[in-house]
C-alpha cells in the first residue's frame, strides 16, 4: 500500500521548492533581460526578452573556459580516483592504530581551510614550473578532493566481504588480481557516485584557478565568471547568462548519474 505525504511534509517539499526554485527563475529570467529592466519593479516577470547576453557570452573565451573545465575536472577525477581508492582499500581493511593513525591524519586534512594552502603550492608550484598550467591546478584540486574522496570511498570497500578476497586466494589469485577482479567491480557503484561527486565540485573549483593561472586567458568556466564583476559595476543579463551556460554540463552529468549517485551514497550512509 503506497503512503501518502502527510501536510508536513507537503509544506517541507513546498518550502524547499521555493528556496530553490525562485532564485535558479530570477537567474534564467535576468539572462534574458536587458540591462534595464534588470532592477525595473514592473519588468520582473513582464519585460521583452533579448538574447543579447547569450550572443555576447558566446565567444572564444567561453569555448577556451570550457575546454579548460573539462580537462580539470576530467584530469581531477582520474587522478583522485587512482589515489583514493587504493587508499581507501588500505585503510579498509586495515585495523587498529595504522587505521585509526590514517583516518584522524584524512579528517584533519579534510578540515584544512582551502586558503591556507594556497601560498604554499604558489610557491612549490613556481619552482616546479606549474604555475599558469592546467596540470597544476590538477595536482592542487587533486591534493585538495584526496582526503574527502578517500573517506567516502572507505564505507564502500568495507562492505566488500573479506571471504571474497579469501576464496579468491584460495584458488591462487593474487591480492592484486583478488582486487581487481572481486573487489573493485562489487564496489563499482561507490566509486562511481564519488568520481561523479569529485567531477562536480572540481568543476566549480575557483580558488586555485585564479590563483594558479596567471594570465585570464587562461581561466576554467568557475573564474571566468568572475570576471563580470568589475570595478565598473556588474553585467547582471551577462552573469546570469554564464551562470545558465556553465550549469548545463553540470545538469546533463548530475541527470545521467543521479540514480547511480542517490543509490550509491544510501549504501555509503548504512554500510
Amino acid at each position: 500500500m503506497k503512503q501518502t505525504a502527510g501536510p508536513a511534509t507537503t509544506a517541507i517539499k513546498a518550502l524547499l521548492t521555493l528556496m530553490y526554485g525562485v532564485p535558479i527563475l530570477w537567474i534564467v529570467l535576468t539572462s534574458f533581460k536587458s540591462s534595464a529592466d534588470v532592477f525595473g519593479l514592473q519588468s520582473s516577470f513582464a519585460f521583452r526578452p533579448v538574447t543579447t547576453a547569450y550572443v555576447e557570452a558566446f565567444d572564444g573565451a567561453l569555448l577556451t573556459a570550457l575546454r579548460q573545465s573539462l580537462l580539470i575536472s576530467t584530469g581531477t577525477t582520474a587522478l583522485t580516483l587512482l589515489v583514493a581508492v587504493p587508499a581507501a582499500y588500505g585503510l579498509a581493511r586495515t585495523t587498529g592504530r595504522i587505521s585509526t593513525i590514517g583516518l584522524s591524519l584524512l579528517i584533519v586534512l579534510q578540515m584544512m581551510p582551502q586558503t591556507a594552502t594556497v601560498i604554499p603550492m604558489f610557491q612549490i608550484f613556481g619552482n616546479w614550473k606549474l604555475l599558469d598550467s592546467t596540470l597544476g591546478v590538477i595536482i592542487a584540486d587533486t591534493a585538495l578532493l584526496i582526503p574527502f574522496a578517500t573517506l567516502l570511498l572507505r564505507p564502500f570497500f568495507r562492505a566488500v566481504p573479506p571471504q571474497l578476497e579469501e576464496a579468491a586466494s584460495i584458488d591462487g589469485a593474487s591480492i592484486l588480481r583478488a582486487f581487481f577482479s572481486i573487489v573493485l567491480p562489487v564496489a563499482r557503484n561507490g566509486v562511481f557516485t564519488v568520481g561523479t561527486l569529485v567531477f562536480l565540485l572540481s568543476w566549480g573549483e575557483f580558488l586555485y584557478a585564479v590563483n594558479f593561472f596567471l594570465a585570464p586567458g587562461s581561466y576554467p568556466l568557475s573564474a571566468l565568471l568572475a570576471q563580470q564583476v568589475s570595478a565598473f559595476g556588474i553585467n547582471w543579463p551577462g552573469l546570469m547568462a554564464l551562470a545558465v551556460l556553465t550549469s548545463i554540463p553540470i545538469l546533463i552529468v548530475f541527470t545521467g548519474t543521479y540514480r547511480l549517485l542517490r543509490d550509491g551514497l544510501t549504501v555509503g550512509a548504512v554500510k
